[in-house]
């Protein structure tokens, strides 16, 4: 008997080493390939980030200060900081050749070059210009050098870096696709592995005597579990042979690792999936910009102190709501603050066609969501519903507590959708792919918004939209009710 005993000790250590020892080496390939992913998101995240930050800000903050400086040449030191363009566009360099050095890609070093070479000029332009705008008499061949040098340069610069992201991200999502690849080869080949297990336990179990079938049995019955995807079961065989006992904690340990490399694999998904979706949230619009920035300088100059005062405001809390210091989630009362900055902006802009209302609860303010939800919706009631009409329009932002929900409302009473436009808008905004051919920024913006809502709290959340043709349209709008 204790011979039996040791035989089958014997051939269940071969059996385990030999099931084992392929999938520890999988194991540690999914370790170094999660590993080497998680790396090189870092790293392609990281480009992306550094030249999304450039994307607006160096354009906007170079044609801003340079246009001071061209028409303002005496009073330019008061107005603004000359020496910002020639700051921006060194720390510009700065960090595109280190990422040019750091790049391995050839696309990635030429757009890079591309770049360099494109800041190279617009350096020795703002430098010419800002000498020249000393000078009397170059004042209309500065204004023609700004608009062809410093405005189409740093607009080639915009759309250089632009390309250079959405190279990036093509990356990230390759990159995605060849670990899904891998992971799906390293699962079926770790199931072969447990089917080996099963069989060769099969066998064995017929060699054994009938003390030891119960225990097989049962680890039969949680392998198959395991091989259907039940990576939460284990065996428990209190009662076997030592023998089996360490089989059944070998199987454990096995399928352990499994469960959390499959949970890994998940997570670094979704982490990849909310990357995407951040590169997608609702960005300003520099035209929204340009016309603010324009109308401020224009109530300057006829000397309207109080409505520059209100503008100036109005965009300060707009932008302050935007960045928020890099939260997702804000509450009900800063969210209804931005868009009261917005509608404020826009209905100086818009006086003779636009007035809105807001009727938000402040019951409601100590609640949190998800910023940038509602300032889309108002935009698309004003530019596709109020500007398409002819009279005053009106805009109502409205919210209120239902039954665990915060529900809002965005109604407006412009041109409205046919029944098949509202069909074709509903079917693009709650589809799992944005088509690249549609040039709508407002199914871009209610694509945008509605995959927001459905990633961070479900499915089941989502927008609602209504409309009538020649009468108006309504945006619903439920979230769960989370307190701050």
């Amino acid at each position: 008997m204790k011979k039996k005993k040791t035989s089958l000790s014997s051939r269940l250590n071969v059996m385990v080493a030999v099931c084992l020892i392929p999938l520890l080496v999988i194991a540690l390939y999914l370790i170094i390939m999660l590993y080497r992913f998680s790396e090189r998101y870092d790293e392609t995240v990281q480009n992306i980030t550094t030249a999304n930050e450039y994307n607006l800000d160096l354009k906007e903050q170079v044609d801003y200060t340079m246009y001071i400086i061209v028409v303002n040449s005496e009073r330019a030191d008061e107005l603004v900081d000359t020496a910002t363009p020639q700051l921006l566009i060194t720390q510009a360099q700065e960090d595109f050749k280190r990422l040019y050095d750091n790049a391995g890609a050839s696309y990635a070093k030429n757009n890079l070059q591309r770049i360099l070479k494109s800041l190279q000029s617009l350096e020795t332009s703002v430098a010419e210009i800002k000498q020249d705008a000393t000078v009397t008499g170059n004042y209309d061949r500065n204004l023609e050098r700004l608009d062809l040098d410093i405005r189409v340069q740093t607009e080639l610069i915009q759309d250089q870096i632009q390309e250079y992201i959405y190279h990036e991200a093509s990356d990230l999502e390759a990159l995605r696709e060849r670990i899904r690849r891998d992971v799906t080869t390293a699962i079926e080949i770790t199931i072969a592995c447990i089917l080996i297990i099963l069989v060769s336990t099969l066998l064995l179990s017929r060699k054994i005597s009938h003390n030891l079938t119960k225990g097989i049995d049962q680890l039969r019955m949680v392998t198959r579990k395991a091989g259907h995807g039940d990576f939460a079961v284990r065996a428990s065989l209190e009662d076997g042979d030592e023998e089996l006992e360490e089989l059944a904690d070998g199987f454990n340990q096995m399928v352990e690792r499994i469960g959390n490399l499959v949970e890994d694999i998940q997570v670094e998904q979704l982490n990849l999936r909310t990357t995407e979706q951040k590169l997608l949230q609702a960005q300003i619009n520099p035209h929204f910009l340009y016309n603010t920035l324009d109308a401020i300088i224009w109530l300057a100059e006829a000397g309207e102190k109080e409505q520059v005062i209100m503008m100036v405001t109005a965009l300060s809390d707009f932008f302050r709501t935007t960045l928020s210091k890099g939260r997702d989630y804000i509450t009900v009362e800063e969210e209804e603050s931005h868009i009261r900055s917005y509608l404020q902006i826009q209905q100086f802009r818009y006086q003779d066609i636009l007035e809105y209302e807001i009727d938000i609860p402040k019951e409601m303010y100590e609640y949190q969501m998800l910023k940038l939800t509602l300032q889309p919706l108002v935009e698309n009631a004003l530019y596709h519903g109020i500007k398409n009409k002819r009279g005053m329009g009106h805009i109502r932002v409205s919210g209120h507590i239902d039954s665990g929900y915060l529900v809002f409302l965005v109604t407006d009473n412009g041109l409205g959708m046919t029944p098949e436009k509202l069909a074709e808008v509903q079917e693009e905004m709650n589809s799992d792919h944005l088509d690249e051919r549609n040039t709508d920024p407002s199914g871009f913006g209610l694509y945008n918004v509605v995959q927001r809502i459905k990633l961070n709290y479900g499915p089941q959340y989502g927008i609602w939209i209504s409309s009538t043709y020649g009468e108006g349209t309504e945006a619903r709008v439920e979230i769960p009710a989370i307190k701050k």
